[in-house]
């Protein structure tokens, strides 16, 4: 993994090493703090950014494009709010996605399988174990923006989210977010609203460069990437990990994510 992955700076091939619990104790005060933390240069840019190269025929050729209208929650409705609540606003959303079945052998795949790199979320996000995916479309998915798309508004379902950018584009792009907004035992809707008509001044942006990894707390956190400008696109790699082993998407989740389910 030394090839693909800086792990002399972040030494995570090393759990319980003083140098690995540092790396795990600054990452926890990060999540703690922002409700995230960044490792810049975490993948060798110039292998992110050839991975970014190699996906580009893919991505003509073989992607999904999923286009939709939603509201933060990607809910039709809540019980709890009119239809017309301004915390039930709809946004446009647009990206070209490839699953893990369409990058065997790539660096994402690789990292995605690697125990060490589980071993060291979890021990980041203080919980007991993580396990990959058994899902063979599911585990890492590879999104592309290209200019006027955009990953809107939006709440995730799972706790923590796991990204590494592969490209940046010329322009936009940027990871808007704003930590902490809900919990569970207060949904804040009138705070939500606020973030949606712009008048939440602690909303942040975040600019991440090639082989960046980016983990945080997207349940809670409502996040967005700003709209993409120029001729080269965002790509951005996401990982899913859960606390038992053998999760996979049903078929329905499969075609609504990804346009099929084989």
């Amino acid at each position: 993994m030394h090839s693909i992955l800086d792990l002399d700076t972040y030494p995570i091939d090393k759990p319980q090493t003083p140098a690995w619990q540092a790396l795990v104790d600054q990452c926890r005060a990060e999540l703690a703090a922002d409700g995230m933390f960044t490792l810049p240069g975490f993948m060798h840019p110039q292998i992110a950014e050839q991975a970014a190269h190699d996906l580009a025929p893919k991505f003509e050729t073989e992607s999904f494009r999923h286009e939709r209208t939603h509201n933060i929650y990607f809910l039709k409705s809540l019980p709890a709010l009119a239809d017309d609540h301004p915390a039930l606003s709809q946004f446009q959303t647009s990206n070209d996605t490839l699953c893990l079945d369409q990058m065997a052998g790539s660096a994402m795949a690789r990292l995605y399988a690697w125990p060490d790199f589980a071993t060291f979320l979890a021990a980041a996000m203080e919980m007991p174990v993580l396990y990959p995916m058994a899902d063979p479309l599911a585990g890492v998915n590879v999104m592309s923006y290209q200019q006027g798309q955009a990953l809107n508004w939006h709440f995730d379902r799972s706790e923590f989210t796991t990204t590494l950018l592969l490209q940046a584009p010329e322009q936009g792009g940027d990871f808007i977010y704003r930590t902490d907004l809900r919990h569970a035992d207060d949904p804040n809707y009138d705070g939500v609203a606020r973030l949606l008509n712009g008048h939440d001044p602690e909303v942040r942006s975040l600019t991440l460069t090639p082989g960046s990894l980016n983990v945080f707390r997207g349940k809670n956190t409502p996040h967005r990437v700003a709209d993409v400008a120029g001729a080269k696109a965002r790509v951005i790699s996401v990982y899913s990990y859960f606390d038992r082993p053998g999760v996979v998407f049903s078929d329905e989740e499969r075609i609504g994510f990804y346009g099929r389910s084989q």
